[in-house]
């Protein structure tokens, strides 16, 4: 294989840079969306709670799976059911916001229950990282609830960008032109 001559190195440095400040703008563009999204995960997170807390009949169904599979305690089921309500809510939004905006070029901006499909289950990874940080925090570190939240956001942010990135909104392939199009 022969060296690159000096003009191809030449544009290779800023085809790199214009790759990179792409895959920039892009994970900018996923947190901005990720801030709106955060917004109404924590809002729905805290009426999901409040709303569970308030619910005899939901402390009574969170006590009974506490009791069946005596690995926990009713509070920490309220806390999952609360982090799952409005993970479903902000993830519902994100595709959508995402879809049309982050990864328009790979989308076409068109919304398909099967990229929904695969970004619901690439945000399984994020819900994972969010409830597990939020127990941690929570449980564990003793943190207040509200603190263990954001803390969590921020791992969750990780995995879903990555996945995102690499998985769901991969950049299409264009099919291979058909004889007469040669």
């Amino acid at each position: 294989m022969k060296p690159a001559s000096l003009p191809e190195r030449a544009r290779a440095g800023p085809l790199a840079a214009w790759r990179y400040r792409a895959l920039s703008l892009k994970a900018i563009t996923f947190a901005m969306i990720g801030v709106v999204n955060t917004a109404v995960d924590y809002c729905v997170f805290l009426l999901a709670r409040t709303a569970f807390d308030h619910s005899p009949a939901a402390l009574a169904l969170f006590g009974r799976i506490s009791d069946f599979c005596q690995c926990s305690n009713a509070p920490t089921f309220l806390l999952i059911a609360a982090n799952t309500v409005s993970w479903i809510v902000s993830m519902s939004g994100s595709y959508i916001m995402n879809s049309t905006i982050t990864f328009a070029a790979e989308s076409g901006r068109r919304l398909h229950w099967r990229a929904y499909s695969a970004f619901a289950a690439s945000g399984i990874a994020g819900w994972v990282a969010n409830t597990a940080t939020l127990l941690v925090v929570a449980e564990i570190l003793l943190l207040p609830v509200w603190l263990a939240k954001l803390v969590a956001v921020l791992a969750s942010f990780v995995v879903n960008f990555s996945l995102s990135h690499f998985v769901v909104f991969r950049p299409r392939t264009k099919p291979a032109p058909t004889p007469d199009q040669i």
